[in-house]
């Protein structure tokens, strides 16, 4: 299984410092590179684009050892590398052919290796970088990440190649998982340079990448009954009845002692009881329920429109203590969502809550998550979980036929029942987004969101059988 943190490029800086023997790390690092070209490519006509700085240097390295293999190699190089570094030792090694920097360097190349710059080039690429890149017709091995890629935020700044297979040292960053970094990085391979795992004290990593071991679900003994296991309250809606129901199928599944169903009126408790047996439907009033104190968690937004009355029973729930789960419908405002345990938002639902999210998404998700006091789960394909207190998981594990109707109604359900078995929020935001991708996969492409809830207990088996996918470590 990968490692679970995740470095921005300013913290890889760090690591690298504080572990020192840059050259050894450089000759590592290039090795490293080498071996995974020569396990997924022929030996073919390459051209090593160097840069200046280390992620050059990477690339000396790979030059010498690809011509030591055997292969046909050449460097073409934007600039030499600053005297007296370590990437200028591994240039003053390279004896072989060196190319001008021009698209004509790699216009016979059979692949290219993209060792310009690395994860923390902080501006767009210079036009004649990215002339060269665009001219590239050979699949392209990036080192550490396409160049002109944000390793932070996963973000192009302009313009970023997109690569066949990127090869990264230690710990992944940020941008290999989020979109659309992860796309442009193709596959992805972790090598293990030789830096010790002793230096994640000194930089106190705070982005993760959601997989088990980042949490663990709850354990059930013999003496385990539905009651110790939680119960979950649904404020359903009075048309779209499905979203409640699915949520509530979802929450069973997810191992909820009991489920209960609030129906607003008696038309729409009739559509509910005809549905699934093992789903209590009350018709009580909200205060009444509330007068119940072993109805801890809820969940409230699946069919409800965000309007004065759903604002109104969010804010009630808040204020009586409760642990709420708000999502959808009950996505209102800033202000009414103060003190919620978990925000299930969108892209659209949280640029109309906090506003537009812009190219750093793991900031958007760790600046709403302080506002209002939530952890917030900001979906997509790389979802992002935020805490209050500044973590992140970052969820690559999903298929991209997610992406149908009822499947974010699963998914609230998932976390309410996490939350009724006592997981901390932040866990059972990361663990339930994990399982949520893992019943997809189960699922298949043509999945409906009921195929998710059926999927739902091979996906927390498979949390103890390491049935991950994990990028490839080296």
């Amino acid at each position: 299984m990968a490692p679970l943190e995740l470095l921005t490029p300013a913290e890889m800086a760090e690591a690298d410092r504080l572990a020192g023997n840059g050259p050894a790390l450089m000759q590592a690092a290039g090795r490293a590179v080498a071996r995974a070209v020569m396990r997924r490519f022929r030996p073919v006509r390459t051209v090593v684009l160097a840069g200046p700085g280390n992620n050059g240097g990477d690339g000396y390295v790979v030059a010498r050892l690809l011509e030591q293999a055997g292969w046909p190699v050449a460097v073409a190089a934007l600039a030499p590398p600053r005297p007296g570094t370590d990437a200028a030792g591994a240039a003053a090694s390279w004896r072989g052919p060196v190319l001008p920097f021009g698209p004509a360097a790699v216009a016979r190349a059979g692949l290219v290796v993209d060792a310009l710059f690395g994860a923390g080039l902080a501006r767009p690429l210079a036009p004649e970088v990215a002339d060269v890149l665009r001219a590239t017709q050979a699949p392209i091995l990036a080192v550490d990440v396409p160049s002109g890629l944000d390793g932070a935020t996963g973000q192009p700044l302009g313009f970023a190649p997109r690569a066949a297979v990127t090869v990264t040292f230690f710990r992944l960053k940020p941008g290999h998982l989020l979109q659309p970094g992860r796309e442009l990085c193709g596959e992805v391979v972790l090598a293990d340079i030789g830096l010790p795992a002793s230096v994640l004290g000194g930089i106190g990593p705070r982005t993760w990448h959601n997989q088990p071991g980042l949490w663990a679900l709850p354990a059930f003994g013999a003496e385990s009954h539905k009651y110790s296991r939680g119960h979950l309250t649904i404020l359903g809606g009075a048309e779209m009845t499905g979203a409640a129901r699915l949520a509530a199928m979802a929450a069973r599944r997810g191992r909820a002692g009991l489920v209960t169903i609030a129906a607003p009126d008696a038309a729409s408790a009739a559509v509910y009881r005809a549905a699934e047996p093992g789903t209590i439907v009350l018709r009580d009033s909200l205060g009444e329920l509330l007068a119940d104190a072993r109805r801890r968690v809820w969940l409230i937004g699946p069919g409800l429109t965000p309007d004065a009355t759903t604002r109104a029973q969010l804010r009630q729930l808040i204020d009586a203590g409760r642990v709420v789960v708000a999502d959808a419908g009950a996505l209102v405002d800033a202000e009414a969502l103060r003190g919620a345990a978990v925000l299930t938002p969108h892209a659209g639902e949280f640029a109309r809550v906090f506003g537009p999210i812009g190219p750093d998404k793991p900031a958007a998700a760790r600046r709403a998550a302080a506002a209002s006091g939530a952890v917030v789960l900001l979906k997509g394909s790389d979802t992002v979980i935020a805490a209050p207190d500044g973590r992140v998981a970052i969820n690559a594990h999903a298929p991209a036929w997610l992406g149908s109707g009822g499947t974010g109604d699963v998914l609230a359900g998932v976390i309410g029942a996490l939350l009724t078995q006592g997981m901390p929020p932040f866990e059972a935001a990361a663990a339930a987004a994990w399982l949520h991708g893992e019943a997809g996969f189960r699922a298949g492409a043509g999945l409906v969101a009921e195929d998710l809830i059926t999927a739902l207990p091979g996906a927390m088996s498979a949390t103890k059988q390491g049935l991950t996918k994990p990028p490839r470590s080296r």
